[in-house]
């Protein structure tokens, strides 16, 4: 009796299982030269297109160095640097967060709220607005006036630590 259910079972199985080839690896159809980057804050496309050696930035799940033929993926951006390293030179910007898309075909995506250069930003009022937004802080009444203030601490706190370091 629990050999032909065992039976009926397994043919059962066998049935409804699909076939599955094992096969090997596969060279990509075709090889891209270099890393393309679409690179935009919602009023302008800063990069479209353009092809680059690298892209460095940081995101919440930690700094990265992005290459051609990357792992796909999603990052969150935090505020900070992103670093663009092209054949004619290294583009440096500042961005108040976003996301990075890697696609599988060596195209990355970064999409941020703002994005400024980083050489175009003035260290002296980057400092007042920092003082300002801690005078906010210290001051506020109540816990949305008191949350408002501290994303602008922390924005001012990485700007101010990415012009120093860059």
């Amino acid at each position: 009796m629990f050999r032909a259910i065992r039976l009926a079972t397994r043919t059962n199985l066998v049935k409804s299982a699909p076939s599955v080839l094992r096969s090997y690896a596969s060279e990509a159809a075709s090889k891209v030269e270099g890393l393309v980057v679409n690179f935009s804050v919602p009023h302008q496309a800063i990069l479209k297109n353009t092809t680059v050696i690298q892209v460095n930035a940081s995101a919440f799940s930690g700094d990265m160095g992005i290459l051609p033929d990357h792992v796909p993926s999603i990052e969150q951006l935090k505020p900070g640097v992103i670093e663009i390293i092209k054949s004619d030179g290294t583009d440096k910007y500042f961005l108040s967060g976003g996301f990075m898309v890697m696609n599988p075909n060596s195209v990355l995506n970064i999409n941020a709220v703002e994005a400024f250069k980083l050489s175009e930003i003035n260290p002296d009022a980057v400092s007042r607005e920092l003082a300002e937004s801690k005078r906010l802080f210290s001051s506020a009444k109540n816990e949305t006036e008191k949350a408002a203030a501290e994303i602008e601490v922390d924005l001012y706190e990485a700007l101010q630590s990415a012009l120093k370091t860059n």
